[in-house]
């Protein structure tokens, strides 16, 4: 019989690629398990957000103890005998105290007063005044135009539709929706809308209820006892031409000098762009160090702030509990909860082991800027320190996060010391982008009010000290410090005739 021609194959071929196979195969990979997430978010964590953390488990897990700072035993007092072997000792009891002598005389009515002559507020029992009840409230800018509607308005469909314009209303005290918008909801009509915008854009502060910058500025002109005309005229017919601080095309337009249009210029600039801005809530921060550095002598010793940052240990009466536990679920309770006290107590250790390290790395770094100053700041990257204490970039990063530290130029953001460098021209250390913005800002500090020094020139001051910084680099640097330009910085000089 032939052989079949083809590209079949035989049923124990078959048989042997279906088989299944066990192989070994080593392989290296990150598991981001609870514990080690945990360890990870401690290192960003602020001193306060730590405090926090570590209340919330010391409430949850029972396998946690607050231990006192001092956690050695009181000294015996003098005369105490030693206690027997294995026996406690019985606490004596402490000798009466001495009775106070005679006096020929009653010191409670010397002090308050004969008792048939206290008043009945007197005899009364008074709460302890507390002074953190006294906090003043600060007024809204809803409040404040709520009130003057109340003394101003008695129609109810105008109080109506006011109260609907109130409270469509942002916090700098421009109009968010359209009237078309709020009559229709209200069921008002669109005249009482309008009579009733015309009424509270006349109200405190001046320019609210605008519905755009241009109205804004209108309406705080129109309300001077005397408005510039010229003012009003470029606000009204060339509003972007204003806007791109394009003079010169606006004094060929109204047919004025260029120096009459910058005196209407200089009477727009000093309108306030933002109405409601003096009512917006201010959020006030407390920044609480997380590290002190202190001068000694030629050194700087570094100090972490632990106030307030609970010292945890492992309760001893649950951690017995671990042999005496009754099943399989109680076992296992008791078992992680400890080792998660544990890791916690760890990780807390981890965390300010090695925020001491990256502190003092930068310590060190930057020990001419700590001796003298701002301009003494040094380029540094996350790299440096991160080679410096043998640790990782993001380990570096993380720990830096939202943590500040006390030195003797003030207080600092840890972030605050990360900064690029720029090349001198004729070698040498580089210079931190901080000193060449403080740089920025002592030229323009000094510069003539009536030639205000333009980006081109600060570059070329630089220059001559050695920096070659390019012209809009420059320009983002000033923009960074809130520094106006030249020609608007020229503006604020100028003085109406």
């Amino acid at each position: 019989m032939g052989r079949a021609v083809g590209g079949g194959h035989s049923p124990s071929e078959v048989t042997m690629a279906m088989e299944a196979r066990l192989a070994l195969r080593q392989t290296q990979r990150l598991v981001m398990t609870p514990m080690l997430q945990q360890a990870i978010q401690l290192l960003q964590l602020s001193t306060l957000e730590l405090q926090e953390l570590l209340q919330k488990e010391l409430t949850e897990n029972p396998m946690l103890e607050e231990s006192a700072p001092e956690d050695a035993p009181q000294p015996e007092a003098a005369g105490d005998p030693p206690p027997a072997d294995g026996l406690p000792v019985e606490p004596r009891a402490t000798d009466a105290p001495p009775e106070a002598p005679d006096l020929p005389f009653d010191i409670t009515e010397i002090l308050f007063g004969p008792p048939d002559e206290r008043t009945l507020v007197q005899q009364e029992e008074h709460d302890e005044t507390r002074f953190e009840n006294f906090i003043g409230a600060t007024t809204s800018l809803s409040d404040h135009l709520t009130d003057q509607l109340r003394l101003s308005v008695t129609e109810p469909e105008v109080r109506r539709a006011a109260d609907e314009i109130i409270g469509n209303l942002d916090e700098d005290g421009y109009l968010r929706a359209t009237l078309e918008e709020m009559a229709e909801k209200t069921g008002l009509p669109l005249a009482v809308f309008e009579k009733t915008l015309s009424l509270v854009q006349t109200f405190e502060p001046c320019g609210v209820g605008a519905r755009d910058l241009r109205e804004c500025l209108l309406i705080q002109l129109r309300d001077q006892a005397s408005p510039d005309p010229l003012a009003i005229e470029i606000l009204e017919e060339h509003f972007e031409a204003f806007q791109r601080c394009k003079y010169a095309e606006i004094a060929r337009a109204v047919k004025r000098d260029q120096d009459r249009v910058l005196e209407a210029v200089d009477e727009i600039a000093g309108l306030e762009p933002k109405p409601g801005r003096r009512f917006a809530p201010s959020d006030t921060r407390y920044i609480v160090p997380d590290v002190h550095v202190y001068k000694v002598d030629d050194d700087y010793a570094i100090v972490l702030n632990d106030d307030g940052i609970p010292r945890l240990r492992i309760n001893s009466y649950y951690r017995s509990m671990i042999g005496r536990a009754q099943g399989d679920e109680a076992r296992r309770y008791v078992e992680d909860r400890l080792r998660s006290a544990v890791w916690l107590i760890k990780s807390v250790h981890q965390r300010q082991k090695t925020l001491y390290k990256v502190t003092n790395s930068i310590v060190q770094f930057q020990k001419a800027f700590l001796d003298r100053g701002l301009s003494f700041l040094r380029p540094l990257s996350l790299r440096h320190v991160a080679e410096d204490i043998q640790m990782h970039e993001s380990t570096v990063s993380r720990v830096t996060t939202n943590k500040y530290v006390q030195t003797p130029q003030g207080l600092f953001e840890l972030k605050f010391f990360f900064h690029s460098g720029i090349a001198r021209e004729h070698g040498g250390d580089e210079v931190s982008s901080v000193s060449v913005k403080k740089m920025i800002e002592d030229l323009i500090v000094k510069e003539d009010a009536g030639k205000p020094l333009s980006d081109q020139d600060i570059t070329r001051s630089l220059k001559q000290r050695g920096l070659t910084i390019a012209r809009r680099t420059v320009a983002k640097y000033r923009e960074e410090l809130g520094i106006l330009p030249s020609h608007q910085r020229r503006l604020a000089t100028r003085k109406r005739v």
